[in-house]
């Protein structure tokens, strides 16, 4: 089967929900599985409409940043288009952040407006005095309450929004320690959800779980924005619960949903002998996983014990999401990222020249789905796009028939658990405190999560802390996440030459 087609390719993302809306306003878009209500495509247009007439109440217009925070709910799906359809930027927020994190991401992106759900409200509250640029906090909980009393929809003015307008301001950690505003545009997430919608053949027949934070944009691309694409539905959940997973899976008849390695894992450790009886799994076809590789072992056991495909993808947020993706079929290569989807992809050295086939090199990028650049950092855009390619940092290489597999990371960067974790951002909080002299953080390998952090310190003159005081030093200044789980003392943090770190060295101290 085939999408159901658009009549036209739409212009912006505002124009891509209109052509859903009109062709099937009654079919169902959006289910919230939390509380279980639903939307039509016809009622989440509604919806969308009413929020917008309340952010344009707040002075919000084309050009202005929205910031987003709010757990996984239909609200936040709502938040995203109402914005767009002012062409206004959505600026999503990680709600596991620490206060001050927080205060550089929503400051940094100057949003105008903060659309917040009541359970975060305390903490905004405490930090809005170092928000200057912020004039509004909006509670949304409740899509129908917040914006009761607002004036008609019917009225919003003509946003004229092009495909080259930005949509997203989204961070992603950067290297320095500092996060990166990256610049999504209209027609970049229109791209990359037809790049994924027609990959993985999605028609208006599947239903998509979302269960992937939506601050990401693995599950705003994957399980949303290439489910409207398709003309198909999702459902949200607030989060990933191993417990209730195939529950969800059957009572909502999920055709796919995305997911980390991590999360296959607990599903085999709860569920060790398989799908549980009674448990209607007819309509599923896949996993779809990213945001770091899945081991091999667990792959396979995760296709045998639940009689599921695991369809491995690679991407990040510069691209949107997804740059490639398993075939959705029994051609997919265990250990392998997959094909380019719709991107071109190669493999250069340090003089950005291609390698050949099998050789090591850098993972480059170019196509639609591609950033506009990183928000009023000139320099990091400019690096990031030399010789006319994205490059990402990666290190992975191509095999004759055209796979590609990740084999490292150029950057120090930690994946626990599909979250990113920059090392030196660690390290910062470390030096902070009075009793260390010297610091390091690199990721080490765990069943679980893929990696977990591990931190190295050097103590002044055998200062009288132990890792106990100093993890909690951490918990207090980092979002939980990002903690190490593990402080190593050492003499020493060993370095070559050049004075780079050699992390080879750091990881069999802590074996």
């Amino acid at each position: 089967m085939s999408n159901q087609p658009l009549k036209q390719i739409p212009h912006n993302l505002q124009e891509l929900l209109e052509q859903r809306a009109g062709a099937a306003p009654d079919k169902q878009f959006l289910f919230s599985e939390a509380d279980g209500r639903r939307f039509s495509y016809a009622e989440f247009y509604a919806a969308v409409n009413r929020t917008a007439a309340l952010l344009v109440s707040q002075g919000v217009g084309k050009g202005d940043v929205v910031s987003l925070l709010m757990p996984n709910s239909t609200e936040y799906i709502i938040a995203y288009f109402a914005c767009w359809k002012l062409g206004a930027l959505a600026g999503p927020v990680n709600s596991l952040l620490k206060p001050h994190e927080l205060v550089y991401i929503i400051s940094n992106s100057e949003a105008k407006v903060l659309l917040v759900h009541s359970d975060f409200l305390p903490t905004i509250q405490c930090i809005h005095g170092d928000l200057p640029a912020l004039r509004t906090v909006i509670t949304f909980d409740d899509e129908v309450q917040a914006t009761r009393g607002v004036g008609s929809a019917q009225s919003l003015p003509e946003a004229n929004v092009s495909k080259d307008d930005e949509a997203i301001i989204i961070y992603t950690s950067g290297t320095t320690g500092k996060p990166k505003g990256c610049l999504l545009t209209h027609g970049n997430v229109i791209a990359n959800a037809r790049q994924i919608a027609e990959w993985l053949k999605f028609t208006e027949h599947d239903r998509l779980l979302t269960i992937m934070p939506l601050f990401h944009m693995n599950a705003v691309s994957v399980t949303t924005m290439s489910a409207l694409y398709s003309g198909g539905s999702t459902v949200i959940s607030p989060k990933f619960s191993a417990s209730r997973f195939w529950e969800i899976i059957s009572s909502h008849q999920i055709t796919s949903f995305g997911s980390v390695a991590t999360m296959l894992s607990m599903l085999l450790t709860t569920y060790p002998d398989g799908v549980p009886e009674g448990i209607k799994t007819d309509r599923l076809r896949f996993a779809m996983c990213g945001s770091a590789p899945v081991p091999a072992e667990v792959l396979t056991r995760f296709e045998e014990t639940f009689n599921c495909l695991v369809i491995e993808g690679y991407g990040l947020s510069e691209s949107t999401c997804r740059s490639t993706f398993n075939p959705p079929d029994q051609r997919r290569r265990a250990g392998s990222c997959g094909l380019p989807i719709g991107n071109e992809m190669k493999i250069v050295d340090d003089d950005d020249r291609e390698v050949a086939e099998g050789g090591l090199g850098e993972i480059v990028l170019r196509g639609e789905n591609i950033l506009k650049g990183y928000y009023k950092n000139p320099d990091a855009t400019a690096t990031a796009f030399r010789n006319g390619w994205f490059h990402t940092g990666d290190i992975g290489y191509r095999d004759p028939d055209g796979f590609f597999y990740i084999f490292d990371r150029k950057s120090d960067m930690i994946i626990r658990g599909g979250e990113n974790i920059y090392p030196r951002e660690i390290d910062e909080v470390l030096y902070q405190h009075p009793a260390i002299a010297a610091a390091a953080t690199i990721g080490v390998s765990d069943p679980l999560y893929g990696e977990e952090v591990a931190a190295f310190v050097v103590l002044k003159d055998a200062a009288p802390v132990d890792e106990e005081e100093l993890l909690r030093f951490c918990r207090e200044r980092l979002a939980a996440y990002k903690c190490p789980k593990t402080v190593h003392f050492v003499k020493d943090i060993p370095k070559g030459p050049t004075g780079k770190l050699l992390k080879r060295e750091l990881g069999r101290q802590s074996a």
